[in-house]
């Protein structure tokens, strides 16, 4: 499995949800809670991400609006209108690669074989899975 590689995204903490949406899709995303809208955007710069938010604040600072930085100011309170808007401007890929990144923690997902995880899972799970 691989990640989505052409996009990544940061999603700040008005529109959260959509960083498991584009998790389950398999795309780069982290959540960022951090509290000041300039570390969101330094982080955004510095790791070739598009901002996702409902703030206008952001969508108003020079380095959004002179291109530099790619931002999407989200319509919506609904998450599944919040991914259609996303898909729709950022013309998505909607061909999945589930189970390739964790919706989590954002880290690959690698396949183990049903030994490596005999310790992780329980007995049930263990008999009934090969991997």
């Amino acid at each position: 499995m691989r990640l989505i590689d052409r996009l990544k995204f940061i999603v700040d903490t008005n529109v959260g949800k959509l960083a498991r949406w584009l998790r389950m899709m398999g795309y780069d995303t982290i959540f960022f809670s951090g509290s000041s809208d300039s570390q969101l955007v330094a982080t955004a710069l510095a790791e070739n991400r598009v901002i996702l938010t409902r703030d206008t604040q952001i969508m108003k600072r020079r380095l959004v609006t002179n291109g530099r930085l790619k931002a999407v100011l989200i319509q919506s309170d609904v998450p599944e209108k919040q991914m259609g808007q996303v898909i729709e401007a950022l013309n998505l890929d909607c061909q999945f690669q589930p189970f390739s990144i964790c919706l989590e923690c954002n880290q690959p997902l690698a396949e183990n074989s049903q030994q490596q995880g005999k310790e992780r899972v329980p007995p049930y799970v263990f008999k009934t899975r090969s991997q």
